[in-house]
């Protein structure tokens, strides 16, 4: 049979590369632990500590006893392992499809931007958690220029999202990223601030450009409430932690087809771990 021809290892290598090139939320999460995890329902402790209390004194009293040693609140987070996208196509004849160029890797693109997609979906989501701060009392309107009552203009929005970050202690100097939706986008190009919007070699990842010394990234995963309520992402590298720590690709003869076929999965899971470093932008268009 042909499938026995099939190398796994070669897809699944390719799919991965694929992904990573595909996915847009996840680019940005916290990944540090990915290579602990094997198996589904398996967890891996996300290791923190709390905040220390700083005193001052004059130079004066530099020689005065110290305060005794404080406890540190243990801020450690376990996640768990528990979600598995899955896939299962035919193909035809696989070394056949194999040996026409370019119809292997547009499979295994196809395949990666659907599994991208199915991911980063989870992950915005994550943007409708209670635990997490919401910019506006309520869903408000965003527009490119002057606002109307009720209104809010889009660079404002995004400069108040980066205001909380700093209040919530998040320094300038760390790497924010405002992950948004086509329609904030469009209004967003309208006021022309992007900066490196025309260099084509950053555009990956949904990267467009920065605003603010905000990372800005276009997805159309971000999370919706069906009803024209957007809740956009703007937080820290470190705020939602991310894994994908295995890919699994194989081939077999479906029973009764005259086909090959190609099955797969990969393990993947996503959890907040900083909340106080998301804002999330609840905003909607006319």
């Amino acid at each position: 049979m042909s499938y026995t021809n099939f190398i796994p290892t070669v897809w699944e290598v390719g799919i991965n590369r694929d992904l990573e090139r595909a996915l847009v939320f996840a680019k940005d999460c916290y990944r540090k632990y990915e290579g602990k995890i094997k198996e589904n329902g398996e967890s891996v402790k996300i290791v923190g500590i709390g905040s220390p209390t700083i005193t001052e004194r004059t130079r004066k009293d530099r020689n005065t006893a110290i305060p005794s040693a404080e406890e540190l609140e243990d801020s450690s987070i376990i996640m768990p392992i528990n979600r598995i996208a899955i896939y299962n196509y035919k193909v035809g004849d696989i070394d056949k499809a194999a040996s026409i160029e370019g119809i292997s890797p547009a499979m295994r693109e196809e395949t990666a931007q659907k599994l991208g997609n199915v991911m980063d979906k989870y992950i915005a989501d994550l943007a409708k958690s209670t635990e997490l701060v919401k910019l506006y009392s309520a869903s408000t309107k965003v527009v490119a220029g002057t606002p109307a009552q009720g209104e809010v203009d889009i660079l404002d929005a995004l400069d108040e999202a980066k205001e909380k970050l700093m209040l919530n202690d998040v320094p300038d100097s760390t790497k924010i990223v405002a992950t948004v939706s086509p329609k904030f986008y469009r209004r967003l190009l309208r006021a022309n601030v992007l900066i490196d919007t025309d260099n084509t070699a950053l555009l990956k990842n949904g990267y467009v450009g920065t605003y603010n010394k905000m990372i800005v990234r276009v997805s159309n995963n971000c999370a919706n409430d069906g009803s024209g309520n957007e809740s956009l992402m703007v937080r820290t590298n470190k705020a939602i932690a991310f894994a994908k720590p295995l890919t699994h690709v194989e081939a077999y003869r479906p029973e009764g087809a005259f086909a090959d076929a190609v099955k797969g999965f990969i393990l993947y899971d996503a959890k907040i771990i900083r909340p106080k470093e998301i804002i999330v932008m609840n905003v909607k268009y006319s």
